[in-house]
């Protein structure tokens, strides 16, 4: 219940302060979408992202909701196997040889299918969990399109993610390299430093 406690406290925290960002996420997934996801991708998903799904849906069409720093908005997980697919249509040269370490947790150069998009910026970036085997088996990392790589993980967790994201908020401070502001008009804004 980390996970699902975590995502609560910022679900308040955009009622009260970034209501135009909140009304934006739709409040659960369809836990058929998660089966689908699975079974094409080949392998389970981490407990904590089914967790998050379970009080997290995305937004609806794909709107912007960029709670996650500096500027990712969440998948569903549909639109997580869409995304996921787009990669696979991109990268069908080196797929099943993808330019990547074996374990999770290690660099790559080319996208690796046991990454699943979970979070997306809107010009090609995402934050995707990582499923490959090892220690760091779903851990977070953020996928770089124009550089074609992904570097060392961002969080290890999605539980530790939105724990650090909800505190960051609760607290005004900086969560990597960003710190939380609101617009006028009610949205959440990342300010990178």
């Amino acid at each position: 219940m980390a996970v699902a406690d975590a995502w609560g406290r910022i679900v308040r925290w955009l009622s009260f302060y970034a209501p135009t960002t909140g009304s934006l996420l739709r409040s659960m997934a369809d836990r058929e979408d998660v089966v689908i996801l699975e079974q094409e991708i080949g392998t389970e998903l981490p407990d904590a992202l089914i967790e998050w799904w379970s009080v997290c849906g995305g937004t609806e069409q794909s709107a912007f909701a960029e709670v996650i720093p500096p500027f990712y908005t969440p998948h569903g997980p549909q639109a997580a196997l869409d995304a996921w697919r787009v990669q696979r249509k991109l990268w069908a040269d080196t797929w099943d040889t993808p330019d990547c370490g074996v374990e999770a947790g290690s660099p790559g150069r080319s996208f690796h299918p046991l990454w699943v998009p979970f979070a997306f910026d809107g010009l090609g970036d995402a934050l995707v969990i990582d499923l490959r085997p090892g220690e760091l088996r779903g851990c977070v990392l953020e996928w770089d399109h124009e550089l074609s790589q992904a570097r060392e993980p961002e969080w290890t967790s999605i539980g530790e993610m939105l724990d650090q994201v909800a505190t960051a908020l609760e607290e005004r401070s900086k969560v990597r390299h960003s710190f939380p502001e609101t617009t006028t008009d009610g949205r959440l804004d990342w300010r990178t430093n």
